[in-house]
């Protein structure tokens, strides 16, 4: 199926202490360059960024800059439903939306393909990354058909929790091992930061 992806960066980045999160340095690279790196050659049909406020900090992300269609921050859905309603108004031929965090530079390569065969198998409208017991939420593959209830879901029934969403639709799970490295590893903070760059030095080495 066409796919566009999406990387989600419409969080407040508390924990780093604020600021645009993606945008921090890992090696010399951006996070958001590396999340891009992963991810484009996964999505035929192009990427989209997710994010609120001046679209110009982000020129040099190699597409669209979409902000939440939601107001109020209600959270990732919202990021979500931005990408399904861009992908339903500008690439009719795109069937699914892939999304992503800005703050996993370890994205595995096979990400699209794997949670696409798991979707169409299991005959859902979504399938997320799981990884070391964890469902990871926001790296999913979403139909475009759920755009209007999505919409329904956090206009209407102010339903924010991603879990709930996904629980409500049966998305299916699909599990990557997490060695020699966590690919869902996310940076939340500095120390994550660091931790990264370590990862980064191990498997250059290995």
């Amino acid at each position: 199926m066409t796919t566009l992806g999406v990387v989600l960066a419409g969080g407040l980045s508390r924990r780093m202490g604020g600021g645009d999160k993606p945008l921090r340095v890992l090696a010399g690279r951006t996070l958001l360059d590396r999340v891009v790196g992963r991810l484009a050659p996964q999505c035929p049909a192009g990427l989209i960024l997710n994010a609120n406020g001046d679209p110009e900090r982000f020129g040099a992300f190699p597409g669209a800059v979409v902000q939440d269609g939601v107001a109020g921050n209600p959270g990732p859905l919202a990021g979500v439903l931005a990408a399904l309603e861009h992908a339903r108004a500008h690439h009719p031929r795109v069937e699914q939306v892939a999304s992503v965090t800005g703050d996993a530079p370890f994205l595995p390569l096979d990400l699209v393909a794997r949670l696409d065969a798991a979707r169409r198998g299991a005959g859902t409208t979504i399938a997320m990354a799981a990884s070391g017991g964890r469902e990871h939420f926001t790296t999913a593959l979403w139909a475009v058909s759920l755009a209007d209830d999505l919409r329904a879901a956090l206009v209407d029934r102010d339903e924010r929790r991603v879990g709930t969403y996904l629980a409500r639709h049966g998305a299916v799970p699909v599990a990557w091992p997490i060695e020699p490295v966590d690919p869902f590893l996310n940076v939340n903070t500095p120390e994550d930061l660091d931790l990264a760059a370590a990862v980064l030095a191990r498997v250059a080495e290995g």
